[in-house]
Order: C-alpha cells, then sequence, then structure tokens
C-alpha cells in the first residue's frame, strides 16, 4: 500500500510553480492535522478497496511539509500507522527546504520515522535562487544536509532545474559539481516549463523571460546524464537518478501503475481502477472537512484506451521499458535506428536521447 500526503503551506509561491498551494505566514498545525486524520479514518473505513496490506511507503509532498511542526507530522504518521501498520522497511518521505532543516527538526523526523528527505535544492547560484523567488540561501544546503545526517538520515534526495533562461547565465556544470560534493543518494532533475498563471508565464508574455534555446535545454539534459553515469548514479526514470540502492520506492509504485491513496487538497487516489482527486484550495478543502462535506472533486474510471496509454507513457519513463510487442514494428526500427531507443532481450527501452522525445514518440504510437 502507498499512501500520499499533500501538505500545501508554502511561506512564498516560486516563479514557476502552479501547484496546488496555500502561501502562509504561519502554518496551521492543528487545523491540517484535523483534516488529514479524519479523511484517513474515513477513507480507511473502506478496507475492501483499501486492502489489508502495510504501509510499504508513505510521502508527504507539497507544498512545503518542512513548515509543518514536527510534533504535528508524528501525530499523522502514528494515526496512520495505528490504522494500518508501516512495514518494517517501509519508506517514508518528507520533501523539505534548506532553511527549514535544523538539527533539532531532524532529529524530531528521523525519531517519528522518517528515513528519506527529499530537499528542494534547484540550484546552488545566489542569483539564480533569487530569479526562481526561493526561500532558502546556497550556503544552508550544505548545513542541512549536514543536520540530516547527523540525525541518522542519510538517504537524501536533491532537487535540480535545468533549462533555465539564458540570460541568468546559469553554470549548470557548477551546479551539478557542488551537488555531487555533497554526496546525496538520489538526484531529480526537472526541466524549466512555463506554466500559466505563474509569475514565469507573466515575465515571459511581457518579453522580460526568454525561454531557454531547444538545443541548450537539451545539452544540459545530456550533461547532467553524463555526469550521473560518471559518479556512480543509475538514471533509471526519464527525470530521477540515485546510488544502487536508493530508487524513490514511493514514486517507482506510480511509474509501475501500482494503486495508491492520497490525502489532502488536490491529492490524487487510484484505487479500483478508479482515479479520484480532492478539491485542489486547502480553504475549501478545510471547509468540506469541518462540515462533514465530500472532499473529492471528481473522479474517473480508467477504460482499456487509458489504461493502455497510461502503461505506454509509463513504461517508456524508466528504463526498465516496454515488452517489445508493445511498440509497433515499424515505430521500434525507426527509433532504434535514430538512437532513441535500445534493445534489451524482449523489451525496449529509451534511451536519454529518447526521452527528450518522450511525449512525442508515445504521441505517435498511440495515434499511429
Amino acid at each position: 500500500m502507498h499512501v500520499y500526503v499533500h501538505v500545501p503551506f508554502c511561506a512564498r509561491r516560486c516563479s514557476y510553480c502552479d501547484f496546488a498551494i496555500a502561501v502562509r505566514p504561519t502554518t496551521p498545525n492543528d487545523a491540517f492535522v484535523r483534516t488529514i486524520v479524519s479523511e484517513w479514518r474515513e477513507r480507511t473505513g473502506n478496507s475492501a478497496l483499501l486492502g489489508d496490506e502495510p504501509i510499504t511507503t508513505l510521502y508527504f509532498g507539497g507544498g512545503t511539509p518542512s513548515r509543518l511542526d514536527p510534533a504535528s507530522l508524528s501525530q499523522i504518521i502514528v494515526e496512520i500507522s495505528s490504522a494500518r501498520p508501516l512495514a518494517a522497511d517501509a519508506e517514508v518521505t518528507i520533501e523539505a527546504n534548506p532553511e527549514d532543516v535544523t538539527p533539532t527538526k531532524a532529529t524530531a523526523w528521523a525519531l517519528a520515522g522518517v528515513n528519506r528527505v527529499s530537499l528542494g535544492v534547484q540550484s546552488h547560484d545566489p542569483a539564480v535562487l533569487t530569479w526562481m523567488h526561493r526561500t532558502h540561501h546556497a550556503e544552508q544546503v550544505p548545513a542541512a544536509m549536514a543536520a540530516l545526517r547527523e540525525a541518522g538520515i542519510v538517504n537524501v534526495s536533491m532537487d535540480l532545474i535545468f533549462g533555465l533562461p539564458a540570460a541568468l547565465d546559469r553554470n549548470w556544470v557548477r551546479d551539478l559539481e557542488l551537488t555531487f560534493a555533497l554526496s546525496p543518494t538520489h538526484i531529480s532533475l526537472y526541466g524549466l516549463t512555463i506554466e500559466p498563471h505563474t509569475p514565469l508565464q507573466h515575465w515571459t508574455d511581457r518579453g522580460e523571460s526568454l525561454p531557454v534555446a531547444e538545443e541548450n535545454y537539451a545539452a544540459e539534459y545530456l550533461r547532467a546524464n553524463a555526469e550521473l553515469m560518471r559518479h556512480g548514479f543509475e538514471h533509471y526514470e526519464v527525470s530521477n537518478a540515485a546510488l544502487p540502492g536508493h530508487r524513490s520506492r514511493h514514486n517507482s509504485a506510480y511509474w509501475s501503475g501500482a494503486e495508491y491513496l492520497g490525502l489532502g487538497p488536490s491529492a490524487h487516489s487510484l484505487l479500483g481502477g478508479v482515479r479520484s482527486w480532492n478539491v485542489r484550495e486547502w480553504a475549501e478543502f478545510a471547509e468540506r472537512s469541518v462540515a462533514g462535506g465530500p472532499l473529492q472533486a471528481g473522479s474517473e474510471t480508467l477504460d482499456p484506451a487509458s489504461r493502455r496509454l497510461e502503461s505506454l507513457y509509463l513504461g517508456l519513463r524508466t528504463n526498465a521499458g516496454l515488452a517489445t510487442s508493445r511498440i509497433p514494428e515499424e515505430a521500434r526500427a525507426a527509433w532504434l535506428q535514430a538512437g532513441w531507443a535500445e534493445a534489451a532481450g524482449e523489451r525496449i527501452r529509451l534511451t536519454v536521447e529518447g526521452w527528450l522525445r518522450l511525449d512525442a514518440l508515445v504521441g505517435a504510437i498511440v495515434h499511429s
């Protein structure tokens, strides 16, 4: 069983962010715990749908989960595990901003059962962090890593964003070198995208920010891949790489098509072949919770065509690839010849060059 908890609270919205967040000067810890506990109790009442397996991954995402008081985080973990035990080797992850990671907090997280942290670094360049509207300073990253290790949390992932506007003069190679120097066990790479209704979109519309050239975007991705390989990482999914034994088990469950339960505003669930999603905004979510109203905003039953498309896309996202028979022969031959894919026994998987074209490749075979 895989459980996701969405913690929406942030001190500030980043310039590129279109996630379901709630900017608050302080975090409403008690109210948030009440809503999550209430939703968890309601959802676990349907044991026929959820089964009785122990929880193998528990992931606190956001938003900025590290803004939660450690006691509130612990209370949620205790509540969840009292109704459904955590597996002995369960992966318990919290996303954190570097400025939130103190020795006291890191120790409290470890005592609560957290054994993996995803650190939102994005860049080590102070000017870039300012442009992104990030709330941390570059020097807080190594301090956060030291605090986590001292607390016994050694499984740490770092997020980096590539493909930034050329005008920022960001040194991508230096960012990679500084990241590897801190010895994370996992690295996530996200290409910058211009999302609607974000500061970045407004800057772009006004001509104040120009998107990076496609060839530079690709070059940075390929350079990152080369550096990951050189440092012993396995680039196991289009945006994720890990040292041996440190893949994200929670995210890998998504990519394998496993079912999962999502709690909190905007959280999605996939149970019994039905995908559902909660209301997006924290204020409405909290109001409905207090009133005993429905928390779900909608749902859809995945038909065979939808399942096929999703399995194609998810399979080609990872280095496990797909059975050769899943890809039409003509497309398969073209991919192999272009260097976008490689054969591995009875399976075919995309190369890093193929991952750069993932959406187009999947779209071509679906509509062929």
